[in-house]
């Protein structure tokens, strides 16, 4: 995987993610177009790895927005789909919908799953409220902690994000309670949506936000457990590439650069993520 000639950007994924990535160069009926260093990519990939869906990796460059991406995604972002099976090929975009095609598809096919079962609605439900907490809160805190420059605005952006994990850790604790545990919370169990859904930045926020804010995540058993088995999950070690190139990768977003990103524009305008 390659991406643009910024010299802040290294020019392809490393360890576990490279394997992957060279696994999936085949042509396929799906063609997932990410960046390597992008989480939303990253979401999706795990759930692919995971759900056992064969696809074909396609590296680009969202900064130069190519043509055969935007015809895939209006906006030029990743992740997006281009799906060959149909005549003319079709496509799909955004991140949350992308899972939802996957586990949908996976459900006539692999038969593998992220949700509960079917029949237990309520339980599905609850991953929904976990989803949507992760969506709306959690990641743009991280982005506002990752962002902000002043050392006061990191302080409470900081204390921002901890109360958005710890909200997360009580909604897994919910779903314990009532269900018997959903996803990777409890001890034993599978990879779940809400898992994959935030993987990413529990990533990140072990390496690049420890790197550039001195970030510590939640230490409480329980917390600590999950995070540790999330991050050794197969499906979702091979999307990983080596901390030192998320580092450097973010370096625009720690400095808060101009038009970094249009997730990193939104975050200091104040708008909804895009």
């Amino acid at each position: 995987m390659t991406v643009g000639a910024d010299k802040d950007y290294p020019s392809e994924a490393t360890g576990p993610a490279l394997e992957t990535v060279n696994k999936h160069a085949a042509d396929s009926d799906i063609v997932l177009f990410g960046s390597w260093f992008c989480p939303f990519v990253q979401r999706v990939w795990v759930a692919a790895e995971y759900l056992g869906i064969s696809y074909k990796a396609n590296e680009v460059d969202p900064y130069q927005k190519p043509k055969e991406l935007v015809e895939l995604s209006h906006k030029g972002l990743v992740p997006a789909l281009r799906l060959n099976s149909f005549s003319p090929p079709r496509a799909l975009n955004e991140s949350t919908v992308i899972m939802d095609y996957l586990e949908d598809l996976a459900s006539t096919t692999t038969k593998r799953s992220l949700f509960p079962p079917s029949t237990d609605a309520y339980a599905r439900a609850l991953v929904r409220l976990q989803a949507d907490h992760i969506s709306r809160t959690l990641v743009p805190a991280f982005y506002r902690y990752l962002q902000s420059q002043d050392q006061q605005a990191q302080i409470d952006h900081g204390k921002e994000f901890v109360d958005t994990l710890e909200h997360l850790a009580s909604l897994f604790e919910r779903a314990e309670r009532e269900v018997g545990g959903t996803g990777m919370w409890k001890e034993g169990g599978e990879l779940g949506y809400a898992d994959a859904m935030v993987g990413p930045w529990i990533f990140r926020a072990n390496n690049v936000l420890t790197h550039y804010r001195g970030f510590e995540m939640p230490q409480t058993p329980k917390f600590s457990a999950w995070v540790q088995r999330l991050l050794e999950h197969p499906a979702f070690r091979c999307t990983c590439s080596t901390d030192d190139i998320y580092v450097q990768a973010y370096l625009r977003y720690a400095s808060n650069r101009p038009n970094t990103s249009q997730v990193a524009n939104a975050i200091n305008s104040g708008r909804a993520l895009p």
